[in-house]
């Protein structure tokens, strides 16, 4: 078929993204890694995800070339799905919070696409579904499909990527993960290929501050809700989504906004260029789990991704006027995290004893 190939080509001119070293003084024997998600064509992890969803519709049948696609998203999803569609030539529609970064929707209208609003987060879903039937086209629905959607024991998945690239490392088997969840499916995909082939790897997941899934899974409660939205777009969400699978998680951290954000700040400078606050989020369990190895006076590697570019939040996390409308004083947190990398100390007040749990 003439979309699967258009799709296939895409992924064979698009080389895997790095995974970059990033030394830290604090945790001598520990080798940090961050795999860059943010080099992809459409700038975020989520390009793996579009991609896998399309072509799981596609080979389902339920998309033909004059199908609408309709998604719900916070932005990156629906940025890259609006790549895809363009690219085969369909009409796409985007549902998303009000809340959504400008920059953020200029991507998905430069692809073409068309954005519909809601002023409830929490409404994205019913809205995405209605506009499908109303259209006569597809809801592509990441939140549940997003952890059946790609093959999760190989096939160039993320998790197998990770591993390859790993494989000429002095601790080639790292010792944690850490990735957020917004969908779950990338945590889900990490999960299950570390019990496919029997690693001793586990997986941390922390999560932001406005999210149902720390309490769901602390609590084995798939019903969790979070009243007020996550302010770390593409993580967090209101409710604990379909495509989480908690079986897979070794430990779970909730995480501060101004830790999320203080931390994407300081990895910027770090990198000379800017990360999205869910980088930042991923940041913080990083230095969970390096500091208990530390404790531990254990040696290996840890992994986290660069979900997205911080140039998205020019407007937000990098804007001080935002920051004070949002009453979020980041500063004594850039400081925390600035002394936990250089001096190996976790401060509490980035994460608290009450915000871990872990199954080990």
């Amino acid at each position: 078929m003439r979309a699967i190939k258009l799709m296939e080509a895409d992924g064979r001119r698009s080389a895997d993204s790095h995974l970059i070293p990033l030394p830290l003084a604090g945790f001598p024997g520990i080798d940090i890694y961050l795999k860059d998600e943010s080099s992809h064509p459409t700038g975020s992890l989520k390009h793996r995800l579009a991609r896998s969803l399309i072509l799981y519709g596609i080979c389902n049948g339920q998309i033909g070339p004059e199908t609408v696609l309709v998604e719900a998203s916070s932005g990156s999803t629906a940025v890259s799905e609006a790549y895809f569609a363009r690219m085969l030539g369909l009409k796409f529609v985007a549902v998303l919070p009000r809340s959504t970064s400008r920059s953020k929707i200029e991507a998905i209208e430069l692809q073409g696409a068309t954005c519909h609003f809601v002023e409830d987060p929490a409404q994205v879903y019913q809205e995405a579904q209605r506009l499908a039937q109303c259209k006569n086209g597809h809801y592509l629905d990441q939140f549940t499909f997003a952890e059946r959607a790609t093959d999760w024991r190989g096939n160039n998945n993320i998790a197998e990527s990770i591993f390859q690239q790993l494989s000429l490392e002095r601790h080639s088997i790292p010792r944690w993960i850490c990735m957020s969840a917004g969908t779950g499916g990338t945590s889900a995909t990490i999960g299950r290929y570390i019990l496919f082939k029997g690693l001793a790897t586990q997986l941390c997941v922390p999560d932001p501050q406005h999210s149902a899934f720390f309490a769901g899974w602390t609590e084995n409660d798939a019903e969790a809700r979070s009243a007020t939205p996550s302010r770390i777009e593409g993580i967090g969400r209101p409710r604990v989504e379909k495509s989480f699978v908690p079986g897979v998680v070794d430990a779970m951290i909730k995480v501060p906004d101004v830790a999320s954000i203080a931390a994407a700040r300081v990895l910027s400078r770090l990198l000379s260029r800017r990360v999205g606050g869910s980088t930042g989020t991923n940041l913080i369990g990083i230095l969970w789990a390096a500091s208990r190895m530390r404790a531990a006076g254990e040696e290996g590697s840890l992994v986290t991704l660069i979900c997205d570019s911080g140039e998205r939040y020019g407007d937000t996390y990098y804007n001080d006027e935002w920051l004070q409308q949002q009453r979020l004083d980041v500063t004594p947190a850039e400081a925390a995290v600035e002394i936990a990398l250089r001096m190996g100390e976790l401060d509490p007040a980035l994460i608290s004893d009450q915000s871990i749990c872990t199954k080990c």
